[in-house]
């Protein structure tokens, strides 16, 4: 008899493709849009020296809210949205990675690690070069990074989004050339490969805990919208020391992580490893919220015709 508790899991070759990524590209823009504010909040609270601008993640959304309005807390959202090119490199990679692990190792665990460290060192190999430009446009006229004030065409009047993001690419060359776009690669690569590689064996984890202590009428997908938090308050705790040292290093340009590190150590000890954590789990609670609802229903809108009638949700 089939177990009702069971959560059945959309494989690769189960799903129609042109939906797929169809439907995709829309749901990862929606996603951006709700949670690019605490991404912005959590940069600007990671690079600032102790509590300088900031007190915390509520102090800082006020401050930019009433100093920068609605529009401060979305700079430099339009070149981020290039990263939906890496999003759907990242959900590619994963699904293909999880095939090819099956033919040797059919655990669900040994998959998602696997496939979710493949699927991250894809698409941050993509997405670094964005996050660096998006990452100075975030924190522009707040005293922080390299890049204080940027020229403008007009005393007075604010330059457009790309005259802006043009002026940051211009002096990131001049400084570092063509590497300084890949500033902080080594330092993305050990948070975001960890971050993905823990992030889906604890959601498949605590959706398989989580079906055996709910009634079996409760909806599918319901538990699996409590596991996705869950897994990414896990992961993002774990992960953001890591995270920290990323944005400093490349938002201020400092030579390695061991003296983005040190440097971190001496100026604010310990604590330093956690700023911008509240900000993190914030943005990237919800966001696992709207990825796992989103993702496990573009799957099963995704699903090839023949196999509707044979799922059961």
């Amino acid at each position: 008899m089939e177990d009702k508790r069971k959560i059945p899991i959309i494989e690769w070759e189960d799903l129609d493709k042109r939906k797929f990524y169809m439907f995709g590209v829309f749901m990862t823009m929606a996603i951006r849009v709700s949670v690019y504010p605490f991404t912005l909040i959590r940069t600007r609270l990671q690079v600032q020296k102790g509590k300088s601008l900031y007190s915390g993640t509520f102090d800082a959304f006020a401050k930019i809210l009433r100093a920068e309005s609605i529009p401060g807390l979305y700079r430099g959202f339009l070149v981020n949205t290039f990263t939906l090119i890496s999003g759907q490199c990242y959900v590619t990679t994963y699904e293909l990675t999880r095939k090819y692990v099956a033919q040797y190792n059919d655990s669900n665990m040994v998959k998602s690690v696997i496939a979710g460290g493949s699927a991250s060192l894809v698409a941050q190999s993509i997405t670094v070069p964005i996050d660096i430009v998006s990452q100075h446009l975030m924190v522009q006229g707040q005293d922080m990074g390299r890049f204080k004030e940027l020229p403008r065409e007009a005393a007075g009047k604010q330059q457009p989004v790309m005259g802006r993001t043009k002026d940051v690419m211009v002096q990131i060359f001049h400084l570092d050339g063509l590497k300084g776009f890949y500033r902080g690669y080594a330092a993305s690569l050990l948070t975001y490969i960890p971050n993905s590689a823990l992030w889906w064996p604890f959601y498949h984890l605590y959706t398989e805990q989580l079906s055996y202590v709910t009634p079996s009428c409760c909806p599918h997908l319901l538990v699996q919208a409590v596991a996705g938090p869950m897994a990414a308050a896990t992961s993002s705790t774990l992960t953001n020391p890591m995270d920290v040292i990323r944005a400093r290093l490349q938002v201020e340009g400092c030579r390695s992580m061991a003296q983005t590190f040190r440097q971190l150590m001496h100026e604010e000890g310990a604590w330093g490893l956690s700023k911008g954590l509240s900000a993190r789990v914030l943005s990237s609670t919800p966001s696992a919220l709207c990825i796992v609802v989103g993702y496990e229903t573009l799957k099963k809108l995704s699903l090839r015709p023949e196999l509707v009638d044979s799922r059961h949700w």
